[in-house]
Formats: C-alpha cells, sequence, structure tokens
C-alpha cells in the first residue's frame, strides 16, 4: 500500500444498490485482524450484517448512521476487555480501533465505501446495539462500519498540521 492510497480513503456516505460479494467482506475482516495488538491477545469481534432489516435498525440506534440505510453491509466491530491484555479496557479500545482502521483501508483497496461509526463510550448507543444484536454481557461494541460501492468519489486529502508534532520533546 502506499502513502497516497491512504490519503485518498475517505468517509463515504452514499451507496449505490450493487452488492457486496461476501468474499470481499471477508477479505476485509482478514485484513481487520492482521492489525497490531498488545501481546497478541487479538480482543476484536466482529458482527457482519447484510441483512437490510438489521442494517436499518442500526440506522435508528446509531444517530448519525442514516447512511447505514443505503448501506449494502456493515460491520460491528466489538471487543472482549477479558481476552484484551492485562484484561485492560484501555488495551481492548486501541487493540479494536486498529483493527477498525485496517478494515477501513482494506475496503477502500477493494474499492469498496465505508464510514467508521462511533458506538462506544456512548452508553445508549452501546445499550441498543448489544440488546439489538444479543451481545454477550462481556462483549463491548466500539464501533460499526457502513459499507456499499461509493455514490460519491470526494478528492484525496491530507490534514496534517505541523503544529500537531513535536521533535524530541514537548
Amino acid at each position: 500500500m502506499r502513502v497516497d492510497d491512504i490519503l485518498s480513503r475517505r468517509s463515504i456516505r452514499r451507496y449505490t444498490d450493487r452488492p457486496v460479494p461476501e468474499a470481499m467482506l471477508r477479505r476485509a475482516l482478514e485484513a481487520a485482524m492482521a492489525a497490531p495488538s498488545a501481546w497478541h491477545c487479538d480482543p476484536w469481534r466482529y458482527i457482519v450484517l447484510t441483512d437490510r432489516a438489521a442494517l436499518d435498525d442500526l440506522a435508528e440506534i446509531l444517530p448519525y448512521g442514516k447512511m447505514l440505510r443505503q448501506a449494502r453491509a456493515a460491520f460491528i466491530a466489538c471487543g472482549e476487555p477479558e481476552a484484551a491484555c492485562a484484561k485492560s479496557l484501555s488495551y481492548m479500545l486501541q487493540d479494536v480501533s486498529a483493527s477498525v482502521e485496517n478494515l477501513l483501508l482494506a475496503l477502500h483497496a477493494q474499492g469498496l465505501g465505508a464510514v467508521w461509526l462511533g458506538i462506544h463510550p456512548n452508553k445508549d448507543r452501546i445499550a441498543g446495539v448489544s440488546r439489538r444484536f444479543g451481545l454477550p454481557g462481556d462483549i463491548v461494541p466500539v464501533a460499526a462500519v457502513a459499507v456499499g460501492w461509493p455514490d460519491e468519489q470526494p478528492e484525496p486529502r491530507t490534514r496534517f498540521d505541523s503544529s500537531k508534532v513535536h521533535t524530541d520533546r514537548w
């Protein structure tokens, strides 16, 4: 992967009605699970949504997830704190976040569009997702990712800001 490939990945919120092949979703999950993880604990757990009713229900739970009504698939990225390094919520959140970024890059590399939707730490979103999708009590929903074939093409960009970079010390 080239840096330009990363810079061209943008949040996509409009999708065509073209189905997303299961093999592409599987490949994106393979990349997600290749993410770094503290002590190789891999505390991430995923739910893959392709059912229209499930996607619409998720859109109802997530206030900024209305694009899920157009999406052809979605992922709910969860974590298992007990499986994380030192059973730490912080390590789990870092590991799951790294996994979600890999997922986004893999979807983009395959020509798909996606957008990251936050769930954790909002208690209402956590409760709604957990209830609707039957999560066990020890599993924490962290984020959702809406997926589809892009119906928009935002320009590549960088958000680099040298004022946020310090060398050797603050």
